[in-house]
């Protein structure tokens, strides 16, 4: 057994095979360095866990390969049994699937076990989007009382932009200054590296065009765009602890965050007409029932309309 740069004890073989699974992660360029983490630390888990289970040493390949369905609902039955909501131990399954799937294409083993299993129910929460009158009201406060107008200016170019195009708040904090919203379009890099064109209304253009205005700093082209009191790329706490400040001047719910407006964006889409497949294409969702969550939310508000305002549905 070996102490690798993995971080863990691992056989011989299975160490090679790790750190060249480790190797092709990184060349594929597709997981981010914290996702790549998340992944070596749950097979961590995962190989510790079969070390116990079995009552001896670390697997081999040879182990790996033999192991049933049997074994892998095992494991997952102990994170259950730990505490793990369904979408940790989601996640920690798709690592381990990852791992199968690569060792099977290289050719060092052959397990279809893992590939039978269920992946566990992930309860997502349902979007807690603005309303549209909060959205309006919450642009319209966002530059006020900032230490220095510029300041203002950036705030409320920022959340117009996560409105209006429906970004990720790490989307816009991550486009250079070359890439400034101030045409017709906008090309974002989304998750996996994925490249989306969204239409820039016109409300966008003007508070980016009034923001670089009064900007104090020279922004080089492949530099940030939206920049701190230092002139350095604009840390997203930073962009979260403006909206906390404001919902709490404006009395809106907690769930008024960042994302929020990404939210927003969605679901005022679809409640004007918008089609729902061109709504997953502007928001960079790999899956359409990612996007079908907003129509729960557009239902329950139009529902909520109705028992407020219908005759028939008022109590008499």
């Amino acid at each position: 057994m070996t102490e690798p740069s993995l971080g863990f004890a691992a056989k011989p073989d299975v160490q090679e095979a790790l750190e060249h699974w480790r190797r092709w992660m990184e060349s594929e360029r597709t997981l981010s360095r914290h996702t790549l983490s998340a992944y070596i630390g749950d097979v961590a888990e995962f190989l510790q866990f079969l070390t116990e289970y079995r009552g001896g040493g670390t697997p081999s390949l040879n182990d790996l390969g033999d192991l049933k369905a049997g074994d892998f609902r095992a494991w997952l039955s102990r994170l259950a049994m730990a505490g793990l909501v369904g979408a940790s131990r989601a996640r920690k399954l798709a690592a381990v699937r990852n791992l199968f799937r690569w060792m099977d294409r290289s050719g060092r083993l052959h397990n279809p076990a893992v590939a039978s299993l269920a992946t566990p129910k992930v309860l997502r929460p349902a979007p807690r989007p603005l309303t549209e009158i909060d959205a309006g009201r919450f642009l319209g406060e966002a530059e006020q009382d900032r230490e220095e107008p510029w300041i203002g200016k950036r705030d409320r170019a920022l959340f117009t932009l996560l409105y209006g195009c429906g970004l990720r708040i790490s989307e816009a904090l991550g486009l250079a200054r070359k890439d400034a919203p101030l045409g017709d379009t906008l090309r974002v890099t989304g998750k996996g590296r994925k490249e989306r064109m969204i239409p820039v209304l016109p409300a966008v253009n003007e508070t980016v065009r009034a923001y670089l205005d009064l900007c104090p700093f020279t922004l080089a082209p492949d530099g940030p765009l939206f920049v701190g009191v230092r002139g350095k790329r604009l840390n997203p706490g930073i962009a979260q602890h403006q909206m906390q400040r404001l919902r709490g001047l404006m009395d809106l719910p907690d769930s008024a965050t960042p994302h929020a407006l990404r939210h927003s964006f969605a679901t005022h889409l679809l409640a004007g007409g918008g089609d729902l497949r061109a709504i997953q294409d502007l928001l960079g969702h790999a899956s359409l029932s990612t996007t079908q969550r907003y129509t729960d939310v557009e239902n329950e508000q139009l529902m909520s309309v109705y028992r407020s305002a219908h005759p028939r549905a008022r109590k008499t």
